[in-house]
């Protein structure tokens, strides 16, 4: 049977990216421990509803750890408490009656908000653009599932596609870098016979992408990797820099010629 609690929410309220924000504190009353963080929230905008005040606004949409899009700061954790889940899959239980709860926006320059909770991650977006894609163009070769690839490969590949692009990576890190995302991107394709074709000038596009983002460096301090809720490995940024560092060195002519 569910528990019930009441708990203390202090939310960050803020109109758009051009006005300044603030908590504001808000009681979450009768809360069902089964229920899911987004249904929790849902609850308390149903009510902010009905006494005729501005519901918080947050991003959702699958609700099933997929899309990416539950993107929230929970008592100073990207996505909460708990390991290798996005905000979607919280569950209240993790929380006690008469808690506070402290929710935030992914705070970095290159994420501003849209409204509240919500932010503008459209950045991923140009940078998935500059260079996150395999040619068409492949001419008359062989179809792509009749390529054998050695089945370590594959999985590598595999597990650098699960990145569902959140941005908790960016939330986490102290210099808000975009790498592990990138990284991850970029590795998909580079392990793979299918990405070897603009190889060298998906590194350079999707680095110099970022950067023009406003996002930070690397530090190496581990707590993207900690925070991502698919697990994606810091070894994708090593294989990242090699594939850039060798795009300098042997293909950057030709990198600038094809852009």
């Amino acid at each position: 049977m569910a528990q019930h609690m009441n708990l203390t929410l202090k939310v960050w309220r803020q109109k758009n990216d051009k006005t300044k924000g603030k908590f504001v504190t808000i009681q979450a009353k009768d809360i069902a421990d089964d229920m899911s963080f987004l249904e929790m929230l849902d609850v308390v905008n149903e009510d902010l509803t009905r006494k005729g005040e501005d519901p918080i606004y947050f991003d959702h949409d699958c609700r099933e750890g997929i899309c990416g899009m539950c993107s929230l700061v929970i008592n100073g954790r990207p996505h909460g408490p708990k390991y290798g889940i996005t905000t979607c899959q919280l569950h209240m239980r993790s929380f006690h009656d008469g808690q506070t709860i402290v929710i935030e926006p992914w705070r970095a320059a290159a994420f501003p908000v849209l409204k509240d909770l919500a932010v503008d991650r459209t950045s991923f977006d140009r940078i998935q653009q500059a260079g996150g894609y395999v040619n068409v163009n492949t001419g008359g070769v062989p179809d792509a599932n009749t390529i054998p690839i050695p089945k370590r490969i594959a999985d590598e590949a595999f597990e650098s596609a699960t990145c569902i692009g959140c941005g908790a990576c960016v939330a986490a890190c102290k210099n808000a870098s975009a790498m592990l995302f990138v990284s991850a991107k970029i590795s998909q394709f580079a392990l793979l016979p299918q990405g070897q074709t603009e190889r060298y000038e998906r590194a350079q596009a999707m680095i110099d992408q970022m950067d023009a983002e406003g996002f930070g460096n690397c530090t190496n301090t581990g707590a993207c990797e900690a925070e991502c809720p698919k697990g994606i490995k810091l070894s994708n940024i090593a294989r990242m820099n090699r594939e850039y560092f060798g795009a300098k060195f042997f293909r950057e002519e030709d990198v600038h010629t094809h852009s």
